[in-house]
C-alpha cells in the first residue's frame, strides 16, 4: 500500500477547476524536462555516430599502425611483414610507398596523394577492394602485360579530373629528373581502371593508388617501401602492439599508432561532446526552474490544507515527503517521456535526416566541409543511464526548497485568518 504523502502529492497533481493555472505550469515544467532529456540524448547519440564513423572510415582507409624505417625507405619490406605479422594481436601487414604528385586529366588538373599497394595485401588491412564502386583492385596488375599501368582514384578526384573508367590519366611528379635544361618533372600516363568511394570527402578528393611495382618505377626508388601499415586484431591496443614491433624488430625502425596520428581530431570530439552535454543540460535546468514554481504556488495554494495536516500529527518530514514526490513525479515523467523520444529519434535518425532532404531539398551535412556526408547516430547505453540520473538528480534539487517552505509553516497562524 502506497504511503499517504505519495497518495497526496498526485491529489496536488490533479487541477480543480479554479487551479487550471498551475496544471498548466507543471505541464509546462514536464515538457522542460522532456525537452531536455530528449535533446540530450539525441545530441550524445550523434555525437557517438560521429566519432564511430569517423573512426571506422579512417581505419578502413589508413592503418591501425605505421611502421617505418629511421634514414629512409624499407628494402627486404616482405621478410618485416613476415616478422610483424607473426606478432602478438597483429591481424595483417602489407608495404606501400607514398608520395605527392599532380593529377592531369580532361576536366583540370588537381593535387594528389599517391599510394602504391601490392594489390594482393591491400585488402588484408584496409576497406580499399569493398570501396571499390567501379573497377577491381587487381586492375591495376595490368601493366604487367605491356598496357598502361592501371591506377585507382577516389569518386571526387575522378570528377574534378572529369575522368571515367578506363580513361587515360597523366601523373606528373614534382621530384623531376636533372637535365641539360634544368630539373624537369617526371611524367607518366596511367590508365582508370577503378573509382572508389569511401563516404569521406577528404579521402575521395585526395587519394590515387597504384600498383607497387609501378610506384617503384614512376618514383625511381627501387625495390623499396616507404612504410609498412600494419591491422590490428583491436584496435584500443595499438599502442601496446607498436610497442611490442618495435621490441622485435630494433632501434631502426619506428612506429605511429592510429590514437597518435589523429590525437587531436578525436580529442576534439571528446570535448565537444562534454561541452554539448553541459550546455543541454542548463535545458533541464530551465526546467527544473519551473518545478520550483509550480511547487512554490502549490504551497501557497494549500497553505490550509498544509495546516490541517499538521494539526492533525503529520511531522514536517511528511509534509516535505508530499512536495518532494510531487516534484519527482513531475521529472520523471519529463525523463521518461523525453527518453522515450530520444531514443525514438536516434535510433531513427538515417530516416529522419533522408525525409528532411527530400522534403527541403538540403544536406544536414554537405560532403564537401564535412569529414561525412551521411548524419551518423549510435546509442550509448551508459550515456542514457547518465542522462536520466542528472534529469531526476536535478529535479529532485528543486523540489528541496519548495519542501522545506511548506514543512516550516506554522499551522496556528495560518489557520487563524481562515
Amino acid at each position: 500500500m502506497s504511503p499517504y504523502e505519495l497518495f497526496i502529492s498526485l491529489r496536488y497533481l490533479k487541477a480543480k477547476r479554479k487551479q487550471v493555472f498551475i496544471s498548466i505550469i507543471t505541464l509546462i515544467s514536464i515538457l522542460g524536462v522532456m525537452l531536455g532529456v530528449m535533446a540530450l540524448i539525441v545530441v550524445l547519440a550523434v555525437m557517438n555516430g560521429f566519432e564511430h564513423e569517423l573512426r571506422e572510415k579512417i581505419l578502413g582507409t589508413n592503418a591501425h599502425i605505421l611502421l617505418l624505417k629511421y634514414g629512409g625507405g624499407i628494402t627486404d619490406y616482405y621478410d618485416v611483414v613476415k616478422r610483424v605479422e607473426g606478432i602478438s594481436g597483429v591481424h595483417a601487414a602489407a608495404p606501400f610507398t607514398y608520395a605527392q604528385v599532380m593529377l592531369s586529366g580532361r576536366g583540370g588538373v588537381a593535387g594528389a596523394v599517391l599510394r602504391g599497394i601490392d594489390p594482393l595485401s591491400e585488402g588484408k588491412v584496409s576497406t580499399l577492394p569493398q570501396n571499390i564502386k567501379e573497377g577491381d583492385i587487381n586492375s591495376l596488375k595490368q601493366d604487367e602485360k605491356g598496357n598502361l599501368p592501371g591506377i585507382i582514384l577516389g569518386r571526387e578526384l575522378a570528377r574534378n579530373l572529369g575522368l571515367f573508367l578506363d580513361d587515360p590519366v597523366t601523373v606528373i611528379s614534382p621530384l623531376g629528373d636533372t637535365t641539360p635544361m634544368g630539373m624537369t618533372p617526371r611524367v607518366k600516363r596511367f590508365q582508370v581502371t577503378g573509382i572508389f568511394e569511401s563516404g569521406m570527402f577528404d579521402y575521395d578528393s585526395t587519394l590515387a593508388y597504384i600498383s607497387l611495382p609501378s610506384s617503384q618505377r614512376f618514383l625511381r626508388i627501387g625495390d623499396v617501401a616507404t612504410a609498412i601499415e600494419v591491422k590490428v586484431i583491436n584496435i584500443y591496443k595499438a599502442r601496446a602492439i607498436a610497442e611490442r614491433i618495435e621490441k622485435e624488430l630494433g632501434s631502426s625502425y619506428n612506429t605511429r599508432d592510429w590514437t597518435e596520428m589523429n590525437k587531436n581530431l578525436f580529442a576534439a570530439l571528446r570535448m565537444e561532446k562534454r561541452v554539448m552535454f553541459i550546455l543541454l543540460s542548463l535545458i533541464i535546468g530551465v526546467a527544473a526552474f519551473n518545478i520550483i514554481c509550480t511547487l512554490i504556488m502549490v504551497v501557497m495554494e494549500k497553505n490550509r490544507d498544509i495546516a490541517i495536516l499538521k494539526s492533525m500529527g503529520s511531522k514536517r518530514v511528511s509534509i516535505m515527503k508530499i512536495f518532494v514526490f510531487e516534484g519527482l513525479i513531475i521529472g520523471l515523467v519529463g525523463t521518461l517521456l523525453g527518453s522515450i523520444f530520444g531514443l525514438l529519434i536516434a535510433l531513427n535518425m538515417e530516416t529522419i535526416s533522408s525525409f528532411v532532404e527530400r522534403m527541403f531539398g538540403f544536406k544536414i551535412l554537405p560532403g564537401d566541409v564535412y569529414y561525412i556526408s551521411q548524419l551518423p547516430s549510435r546509442v550509448d547505453v551508459m550515456d542514457i543511464v547518465i542522462v536520466v540520473c542528472v534529469a531526476i538528480g536535478i529535479s529532485l534539487l528543486a523540489t528541496i526548497y519548495p519542501a522545506w517552505k511548506a514543512s516550516s509553516l506554522d499551522p496556528a497562524e495560518t489557520l487563524r485568518y481562515e
